[in-house]
């Protein structure tokens, strides 16, 4: 495989292991497709039972605190029945454990990299950064890619939960490797309430359900299979529904809450149920919408996440609901990929509490209230491959990385609003746009109202081949954050850049302010 100049100077101009893109790292992949598991020794759809994430438990709480503990290890786990895959987890599980805060109560959450120092197929360093996916932290607490631990270290991570209730997740966002670690397994969710979401009698407890809907891949013993297709995606030929090939849930004769996070690494998609009957969306990335959306589908990007209720009690026991995916336009598709799991109705007895769909939920969303005309700004972004290279407005995270981390792509004021127009020109890919810190809402898509499963508080955005979709927002909070397309592989290839939240009264804090440190140096985890 041939390694073009623009390759060997990230492999080597730039001083540190977290500037630099390992040349193991590049050519993993090659004839890969020869090691692949024949499709006869795949598991037959919805023949495994379903399964759910557990949550984790605080080793402390205070007043106002709750303190947790997250490991990542390799860890052998059964994913396909009769075969041992080593993955990366989260306290020994993939999906890694449920976080569940209630708003106002900050969380601190020790992440300790005990992964091995080199990959034993991919032969490159599993350095780690945490985002929590949807929370405005603080910069040193966000995620930044640059900001790594590397085997052998620690940070804590400290989260305000001061927004409002939403389904976040967390998961790896280590500059260049990105994709590999999410796609072995660093991926989680964190589910934040609060005493609005709590007075609605939603479903809850055991019919609020979350569902991580990945893709994945394996070789012939087993163990997980990773392609770079042009370095343009990585597309699995299994789904996994939080760890579970093509899983059949049983579920009793009324309403459920399905948390739907799509952590695939490149696959968006496009589902509905068998029998096309409609479902409400109640919320979005960024929490709760003005009232419950009908729909009888949704296309979903990677990182995007959409809660929605399905309602199983007008079916007979017995019945059998398929979730099917229409793969939406440039994917690369395999046989079984437009089944994602299967519902069975069963004739248990169940509560009746919290079994409401009430038909309003917030309307009084900042985010959804802002106008237009409150903007003082209008940027554009474009996301290209230009030459090889996954650019936005013709920069990489090489540029940020080459000024020091000081490059940005824009400097809006804090609490200023503005209108940000994404362009994605190319026909031949699609990028799920995340920018980190705010919640944003939807204005239009190539002039047309958002879908209408997107019209809620968002901080993720599918934009299409040949779109150019428009989103307001408000900037609170202050420093550098950043933007990036959420198809990881186009990440781990440098489509991320960053913006500073300006405050002329105060500096912002520094996104590599708070580094890591090898675990010997850690002090106790205590208030």
């Amino acid at each position: 495989m041939k390694l073009s100049r623009r390759d060997l100077l990230k492999a080597g101009a730039f001083a540190g292991a977290a500037t630099a893109l390992p040349l193991q790292r590049m050519v993993s992949g090659i004839d890969a497709f020869s090691r692949r598991m024949p499709a006869s020794k795949l598991p037959t759809p919805y023949s495994v039972p379903f399964a759910r994430p557990k949550s984790a438990t605080p080793v402390m709480s205070t007043a106002n605190k709750d303190y947790f503990r997250i490991d990542m290890r390799a860890t052998q786990l059964e994913i396909l029945p009769g075969y041992k895959t080593v993955t990366y987890a989260y306290n020994g599980q993939v999906p890694g454990p449920v976080i569940r805060v209630n708003q106002g109560r900050e969380a601190i959450v020790r992440h300790t990299n005990m992964l091995p120092k080199v990959h034993d197929r991919l032969a490159y360093e599993p350095w780690t950064s945490v985002h929590l996916h949807g929370s405005a932290s603080l910069p040193q607490y966000d995620g930044y890619a640059s900001d790594i631990t590397r085997p052998g270290e620690s940070k804590d991570y400290r989260y305000p939960n001061f927004q409002p209730a939403r389904t976040l997740w967390y998961h790896d966002h280590g500059v260049h490797h990105t994709a590999q670690n999410a796609y072995q397994g660093l991926v989680a969710m964190y589910i934040m309430s609060d005493p609005l979401e709590q007075a609605l009698n939603l479903p809850s407890g055991e019919y609020d359900v979350p569902l991580h809907i990945g893709d994945a891949m394996f070789e012939r013993d087993g163990n997980l299979l990773f392609t770079l297709d042009d370095a343009s995606g990585m597309w699995g030929d299994v789904f996994l529904v939080n760890g579970r090939p093509w899983p059949n849930m049983q579920v009793k004769r009324r309403k459920y809450r399905f948390r739907v996070l799509n952590n695939c690494i490149s696959r968006s998609l496009d589902y509905r149920l068998s029998n096309n009957a409609p479902f409400h969306v109640i919320a979005t990335d960024g929490g709760l919408t003005s009232e419950p959306l009908e729909v009888t589908h949704i296309r979903h990007a990677g990182a995007e996440r959409y809660e929605v209720v399905i309602d199983f009690s007008n079916y007979t026991v017995g019945t059998k609901l398929q979730l099917l995916n229409t793969s939406p336009q440039n994917n690369r598709d395999y046989p079984n990929m437009d089944r994602i799991m299967q519902f069975e109705v069963t004739g248990e007895s169940f509560t009746t509490l919290d079994n409401n769909l009430p038909p309003v939920l917030n309307p009084s969303s900042p985010v959804m209230a802002l106008q237009e005309s409150q903007a003082v700004a209008t940027r554009a972004f474009r996301f290209r491959r230009i030459g090889g290279a996954w650019t936005i407005n013709g920069t990489t995270w090489a540029d940020v990385v080459s000024s020091n981390y000081q490059f940005t792509l824009a400097d809006p004021l804090k609490d200023s609003v503005e209108i940000w127009s994404l362009e994605n020109p190319s026909g031949g890919w699609f990028h799920p746009v995340h920018i980190h810190l705010v919640d944003f809402q939807i204005l239009d898509r190539n002039g047309a109202p958002p879908q209408p499963w997107e019209r809620g508080p968002k901080d993720v955005v599918y934009v299409g081949e040949g779109e150019i979709v428009r989103v307001i927002m408000k900037f609170e909070g202050r420093g550098r954050y950043m933007m990036h397309c959420h198809n990881l592989v186009h990440e781990d290839h440098d489509m991320m850049g960053q913006f500073n939240v300006v405050d002329p009264a105060q500096a912002g804090d520094d996104p590599m302010g708070t580094l890591a440190k090898p675990i010997a140096q850690m002090g106790p985890l205590v208030p």
